[in-house]
Protein backbone atom coordinates (compact mmCIF):
# COMPACT_ATOMS: atom_id res chain seq x y z
CA UNK A 1 0.00 0.00 0.00
CA UNK A 2 1.37 3.28 -0.97
CA UNK A 3 1.90 6.19 1.43
CA UNK A 4 -1.11 9.14 0.99
CA UNK A 5 0.57 12.22 -0.41
CA UNK A 6 -0.92 15.46 0.42
CA UNK A 7 -3.57 16.00 3.02
CA UNK A 8 -2.32 19.04 4.36
CA UNK A 9 -1.72 18.40 8.34
CA UNK A 10 -4.52 20.10 10.55
CA UNK A 11 -3.58 21.34 13.90
CA UNK A 12 -3.92 18.26 15.04
CA UNK A 13 -0.78 17.20 13.69
CA UNK A 14 1.42 19.88 14.75
CA UNK A 15 4.12 20.15 17.16
CA UNK A 16 3.07 20.48 20.81
CA UNK A 17 5.14 23.20 22.14
CA UNK A 18 8.10 25.39 21.12
CA UNK A 19 11.52 23.49 20.60
CA UNK A 20 14.44 24.46 22.57
CA UNK A 21 18.34 23.37 22.47
CA UNK A 22 20.06 20.01 23.67
CA UNK A 23 23.54 20.34 25.07
CA UNK A 24 25.07 16.80 26.05
CA UNK A 25 28.56 17.15 27.62
CA UNK A 26 31.31 15.31 28.72
CA UNK A 27 29.41 12.31 28.09
CA UNK A 28 30.47 8.81 28.84
CA UNK A 29 29.40 5.34 28.55
CA UNK A 30 31.01 1.78 28.86
CA UNK A 31 29.84 -0.96 26.97
CA UNK A 32 31.50 -4.90 27.58
CA UNK A 33 33.64 -3.43 30.30
CA UNK A 34 35.30 -0.60 27.85
CA UNK A 35 34.54 2.92 26.96
CA UNK A 36 31.81 3.33 24.27
CA UNK A 37 32.53 6.97 24.06
CA UNK A 38 34.50 9.36 26.79
CA UNK A 39 34.42 13.23 27.05
CA UNK A 40 31.90 13.52 23.99
CA UNK A 41 30.02 16.54 23.45
CA UNK A 42 26.87 17.09 20.97
CA UNK A 43 25.08 20.21 20.73
CA UNK A 44 21.54 20.03 18.68
CA UNK A 45 19.81 23.61 17.98
CA UNK A 46 16.14 24.68 18.81
CA UNK A 47 14.46 23.47 15.38
CA UNK A 48 17.26 21.89 14.29
CA UNK A 49 17.13 18.44 12.37
CA UNK A 50 20.85 16.58 13.11
CA UNK A 51 21.66 13.22 11.68
CA UNK A 52 24.53 10.98 13.26
CA UNK A 53 26.10 8.09 10.88
CA UNK A 54 28.78 5.93 11.69
CA UNK A 55 30.21 2.17 11.66
CA UNK A 56 27.42 0.00 13.54
CA UNK A 57 28.55 -0.62 17.22
CA UNK A 58 30.17 2.48 17.23
CA UNK A 59 27.64 3.81 20.13
CA UNK A 60 25.15 5.76 18.04
CA UNK A 61 22.18 3.72 19.46
CA UNK A 62 23.96 4.24 23.38
CA UNK A 63 23.93 8.29 22.64
CA UNK A 64 20.20 8.06 21.77
CA UNK A 65 19.40 5.80 24.77
CA UNK A 66 21.96 8.28 27.00
CA UNK A 67 20.20 11.38 26.11
CA UNK A 68 16.63 9.64 26.97
CA UNK A 69 17.17 8.27 29.99
CA UNK A 70 17.54 4.99 29.30
CA UNK A 71 20.95 3.97 29.74
CA UNK A 72 23.26 5.54 33.01
CA UNK A 73 26.26 7.17 31.70
CA UNK A 74 29.24 8.10 33.37
CA UNK A 75 29.32 10.56 36.36
CA UNK A 76 30.19 13.97 35.17
CA UNK A 77 27.96 13.71 31.80
CA UNK A 78 25.12 15.96 31.46
CA UNK A 79 22.44 16.79 29.12
CA UNK A 80 20.95 20.26 29.49
CA UNK A 81 17.22 21.61 27.48
CA UNK A 82 18.15 25.11 25.99
CA UNK A 83 15.92 26.61 27.58
CA UNK A 84 16.29 25.34 31.00
CA UNK A 85 13.58 23.02 31.26
CA UNK A 86 12.77 19.45 32.26
CA UNK A 87 14.17 17.08 29.33
CA UNK A 88 11.11 14.35 31.25
CA UNK A 89 7.76 15.17 28.84
CA UNK A 90 9.01 16.71 26.41
CA UNK A 91 10.69 14.02 24.25
CA UNK A 92 9.83 11.21 21.95
CA UNK A 93 12.03 8.27 20.98
CA UNK A 94 11.58 6.18 17.90
CA UNK A 95 13.74 3.04 18.50
CA UNK A 96 15.12 0.73 15.94
CA UNK A 97 12.63 -2.29 16.99
CA UNK A 98 8.59 -1.45 16.19
CA UNK A 99 8.12 -2.14 20.00
CA UNK A 100 4.46 -2.54 18.89
CA UNK A 101 2.05 -4.75 21.53
CA UNK A 102 1.07 -7.87 20.00
CA UNK A 103 -2.26 -7.65 21.48
CA UNK A 104 -3.31 -4.17 20.21
CA UNK A 105 -4.52 -3.00 16.81
CA UNK A 106 -2.53 -0.44 14.96
CA UNK A 107 -4.57 2.29 15.81
CA UNK A 108 -4.33 1.69 19.58
CA UNK A 109 -0.46 1.02 19.19
CA UNK A 110 -0.29 4.53 18.21
CA UNK A 111 -2.54 5.81 20.87
CA UNK A 112 0.01 4.06 23.27
CA UNK A 113 1.81 6.58 24.89
CA UNK A 114 -1.71 8.21 25.77
CA UNK A 115 -2.56 5.08 27.08
CA UNK A 116 0.32 4.49 29.55
CA UNK A 117 0.30 7.85 30.49
CA UNK A 118 -3.53 7.44 31.70
CA UNK A 119 -4.62 10.56 29.59
CA UNK A 120 -8.13 10.65 28.37
CA UNK A 121 -8.33 9.36 24.62
CA UNK A 122 -11.13 11.88 23.06
CA UNK A 123 -12.54 11.94 19.62
CA UNK A 124 -9.58 14.30 18.19
CA UNK A 125 -6.83 11.97 19.78
CA UNK A 126 -8.35 9.10 17.63
CA UNK A 127 -9.23 11.54 14.50
CA UNK A 128 -4.99 12.24 15.28
CA UNK A 129 -4.12 9.12 14.85
CA UNK A 130 -6.09 8.03 12.08
CA UNK A 131 -5.00 10.78 9.98
CA UNK A 132 -1.25 9.84 10.37
CA UNK A 133 -2.06 6.01 9.69
CA UNK A 134 -3.75 6.88 6.58
CA UNK A 135 -0.75 9.51 5.42
CA UNK A 136 1.63 6.39 6.00
CA UNK A 137 -0.09 4.32 3.96
CA UNK A 138 -2.20 2.30 6.69
CA UNK A 139 -5.70 3.71 6.52
CA UNK A 140 -7.25 0.31 6.18
CA UNK A 141 -4.89 -1.43 9.22
CA UNK A 142 -6.50 0.39 12.01
CA UNK A 143 -7.90 -2.67 13.68
CA UNK A 144 -4.92 -4.99 11.84
CA UNK A 145 -2.93 -6.63 14.84
CA UNK A 146 1.09 -6.83 14.97
CA UNK A 147 0.94 -10.14 13.74
CA UNK A 148 -0.95 -9.48 10.71
CA UNK A 149 1.41 -6.61 9.07
CA UNK A 150 4.71 -7.03 7.15
CA UNK A 151 8.01 -5.60 9.15
CA UNK A 152 7.85 -2.13 7.18
CA UNK A 153 3.84 -1.81 7.86
CA UNK A 154 5.15 -2.29 11.72
CA UNK A 155 7.87 0.04 11.13
CA UNK A 156 5.31 2.80 9.80
CA UNK A 157 2.99 2.34 12.77
CA UNK A 158 5.72 3.07 14.93
CA UNK A 159 6.56 6.12 12.87
CA UNK A 160 2.91 7.28 13.22
CA UNK A 161 3.13 6.48 17.22
CA UNK A 162 6.32 8.78 17.44
CA UNK A 163 4.43 11.73 15.26
CA UNK A 164 1.61 11.36 17.32
CA UNK A 165 3.63 12.74 19.84
CA UNK A 166 3.97 15.75 18.74
CA UNK A 167 7.16 16.89 20.73
CA UNK A 168 9.61 19.31 20.48
CA UNK A 169 12.56 16.70 21.15
CA UNK A 170 12.12 13.86 18.76
CA UNK A 171 15.05 11.03 18.77
CA UNK A 172 14.98 8.56 16.01
CA UNK A 173 16.81 5.41 15.66
CA UNK A 174 16.85 4.20 11.91
CA UNK A 175 12.92 5.19 11.59
CA UNK A 176 12.96 3.84 7.99
CA UNK A 177 15.44 1.06 7.21
CA UNK A 178 12.26 -1.70 7.21
CA UNK A 179 11.06 0.33 4.06
CA UNK A 180 11.03 -0.87 0.36
CA UNK A 181 12.65 2.92 -1.28
CA UNK A 182 9.68 4.25 -2.77
CA UNK A 183 7.71 4.16 0.58
CA UNK A 184 11.46 5.36 2.24
CA UNK A 185 11.54 8.43 0.26
CA UNK A 186 7.55 9.37 0.85
CA UNK A 187 8.17 8.64 4.60
CA UNK A 188 11.03 10.96 4.74
CA UNK A 189 9.29 13.71 3.22
CA UNK A 190 6.64 13.40 5.37
CA UNK A 191 8.35 13.54 8.93
CA UNK A 192 9.96 16.53 7.67
CA UNK A 193 6.36 18.01 6.53
CA UNK A 194 5.26 16.88 10.45
CA UNK A 195 8.29 17.29 12.26
CA UNK A 196 9.49 20.68 10.79
CA UNK A 197 9.78 22.89 13.52
CA UNK A 198 10.93 19.90 15.79
CA UNK A 199 14.51 19.51 17.25
CA UNK A 200 15.32 16.25 15.80
CA UNK A 201 18.35 14.11 16.16
CA UNK A 202 18.16 10.70 13.87
CA UNK A 203 20.76 7.84 13.65
CA UNK A 204 21.01 6.50 10.23
CA UNK A 205 23.30 4.03 8.04
CA UNK A 206 22.20 6.08 4.78
CA UNK A 207 23.94 8.57 3.66
CA UNK A 208 21.19 10.02 0.70
CA UNK A 209 18.93 9.97 3.94
CA UNK A 210 21.04 12.21 5.96
CA UNK A 211 22.19 14.52 3.18
CA UNK A 212 18.15 14.85 2.68
CA UNK A 213 16.71 15.23 5.52
CA UNK A 214 19.28 16.95 7.86
CA UNK A 215 20.66 20.49 8.44
CA UNK A 216 23.71 19.87 10.09
CA UNK A 217 25.04 16.26 10.11
CA UNK A 218 28.28 14.19 12.22
CA UNK A 219 29.61 10.98 11.65
CA UNK A 220 30.96 8.77 14.48
CA UNK A 221 33.97 6.67 14.94
CA UNK A 222 36.30 5.59 17.06
CA UNK A 223 37.32 3.58 19.97
CA UNK A 224 35.80 5.38 21.88
CA UNK A 225 33.59 6.82 19.81
CA UNK A 226 34.05 10.64 19.01
CA UNK A 227 32.68 13.30 16.68
CA UNK A 228 33.90 14.56 13.44
CA UNK A 229 33.74 18.14 12.72
CA UNK A 230 29.73 19.17 11.53
CA UNK A 231 28.99 19.01 8.36
CA UNK A 232 26.63 21.67 7.14
CA UNK A 233 23.93 21.38 4.91
CA UNK A 234 22.11 23.96 2.61
CA UNK A 235 18.82 24.12 1.59
CA UNK A 236 15.38 23.13 2.64
CA UNK A 237 14.63 19.73 3.60
CA UNK A 238 13.48 17.58 2.42
CA UNK A 239 16.19 18.17 -0.62
CA UNK A 240 16.45 16.52 -3.87
CA UNK A 241 18.59 13.69 -4.17
CA UNK A 242 19.52 14.02 -8.16
CA UNK A 243 20.66 18.08 -6.90
CA UNK A 244 23.85 17.84 -8.64
CA UNK A 245 25.12 19.47 -5.53
CA UNK A 246 23.97 16.94 -3.39
CA UNK A 247 25.82 13.70 -5.31
CA UNK A 248 28.71 15.76 -4.47
CA UNK A 249 28.15 16.12 -0.89
CA UNK A 250 27.43 12.24 -1.11
CA UNK A 251 31.15 11.67 -2.63
CA UNK A 252 32.61 13.77 0.54
CA UNK A 253 30.24 11.79 3.02
CA UNK A 254 31.24 8.27 1.97
CA UNK A 255 35.46 9.20 1.60
CA UNK A 256 34.36 10.57 5.84
CA UNK A 257 32.44 7.14 6.36
CA UNK A 258 35.37 4.97 4.95
CA UNK A 259 37.63 6.61 7.21
CA UNK A 260 35.44 6.39 9.84
CA UNK A 261 35.32 2.55 9.44
CA UNK A 262 39.06 2.48 9.49
CA UNK A 263 39.29 3.97 12.81
CA UNK A 264 36.88 1.73 14.00
CA UNK A 265 38.32 -1.59 12.96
Amino acid sequence: MSVVPGASAPSIARISAPPFGLKVHAAGLDFGGAPLFEALDLALAAGSWTCLLGPSGVGKTSLLRLIAGLVAPWPGTTVECGDGGPLRGRIAYMAQQDLLLPWLPALDNVLLGARLRRERIDGAARERARWLLARVGLGEKLAALPAALSGGQRQRVALARTLFEARPLVLMDEPFSALDAITRHQLQALAAELLNGATVLHVTHDPWEALRLADRLYVMAGAPARLGAAVVLDGEPPRDVGAPALARRHAELLALLANGKREAA
